[in-house]
C-alpha cells in the first residue's frame, strides 16, 4: 500500500473517534455510488430519515445506527473544490 493512501486512512480518525460508542463499519458500491456507514454491527434501523443532501440517516428507535450516502462521489468532487 502505497504511503499516500496511508496518510488519507488517517483523515479517518476524527470522524471514527466522533462515531456513536467508537464503531464505524462501512462499505462503498461503486455501481450505485452510495457509502454506506454503520454505528453498530448488526445495524437494524426501525425508521429513516432522507435529508437535503441525499443522505439517508436510519435510526433505531431514537438512536442513530448508520448513514446511506447517495450519489456519495458528488461528496468527493466537493472536497477537491469540483462542481458535481
Amino acid at each position: 500500500m502505497a504511503l499516500t493512501k496511508l496518510k488519507d486512512y488517517t483523515k479517518l480518525v476524527p470522524a471514527l473517534a466522533g462515531a456513536p460508542e467508537g464503531f464505524l463499519w462501512s462499505s462503498y458500491d461503486k455501481g450505485a455510488d452510495v457509502l454506506y456507514i454503520n454505528f453498530q454491527k448488526p445495524s437494524r434501523a426501525t425508521d429513516s430519515e432522507l435529508t437535503e443532501n441525499d443522505v439517508i440517516v436510519r435510526y433505531s428507535g431514537k438512536k442513530v445506527v448508520g448513514v446511506t450516502i447517495l450519489h456519495a462521489s458528488k461528496f468527493l468532487r466537493k472536497k477537491n473544490g469540483k462542481k458535481g
